[in-house]
């Protein structure tokens, strides 16, 4: 069975993770709690939120609605964590029950139907939402992990391609194609 799509969807989803857990080991405890304004969530409390929908959305996903009875979605933006520890534990549980939903998924279940607060979306759907919802969210976790970083003055370890380097990194992925000046 094929598992180009599935497999393709799993990369996004490492990517992602990795772009917000390379922001979240450059923060201390402190910074992780600390939100930019009283309107912005601090990152400890996106983390929770991602975990707690990865968890709600992918647990006995082919079985169950993706909204489960037990997911208290307000309690999300609270951040009552002990230590540090405990919110690893809060984001890992999400991602291993992603983990575990696509692992044993083909592209012949892409179509599939199920559901998400009574909805019901062809898991490719579901997958692409899922997917959109957490790469927002890992997007904010890495802009906020970047202000709080500087505003210690502290110096950012970039995680992508560093300004100035897209030529040079380019080069070191065997394309030299343009990027610059006139196409084709």
């Amino acid at each position: 069975m094929s598992r180009t799509t599935i497999a393709a969807f799993e990369s996004e989803y490492r990517r992602y993770r990795g772009y917000a857990e390379g922001a979240v080991g450059q923060l201390t405890w402190e910074q992780l709690r600390e939100a930019l304004s009283p309107e912005v969530n601090s990152v400890a409390v996106v983390m929770k939120h991602v975990g707690g929908n990865l968890r709600s959305r992918w647990t006995d996903v082919l079985t169950t609605d993706g909204e489960k009875p037990w997911r208290n979605r307000d309690s999300e933006f609270i951040d009552d964590f002990a230590e540090r520890g405990d919110l690893q534990r809060a984001w890992d549980a999400g991602w291993g029950a992603l983990e575990g939903a696509l692992a044993p998924l083909t592209d012949a279940d892409l179509g599939r139907v199920i559901a998400i607060r009574g909805e019901p979306h062809t898991l490719v759907l579901a997958l692409t939402r899922s997917l959109a919802h957490t790469a927002y969210h890992c997007g904010q976790i890495v802009q906020c992990a970047r202000v709080l970083v500087g505003r210690a003055g502290g110096e950012w370890k970039t995680i992508t391609v560093a300004r100035g380097q897209s030529e040079a990194f380019n080069r070191s992925m065997g394309f030299e194609g343009g990027g610059r000046g006139t196409p084709g």
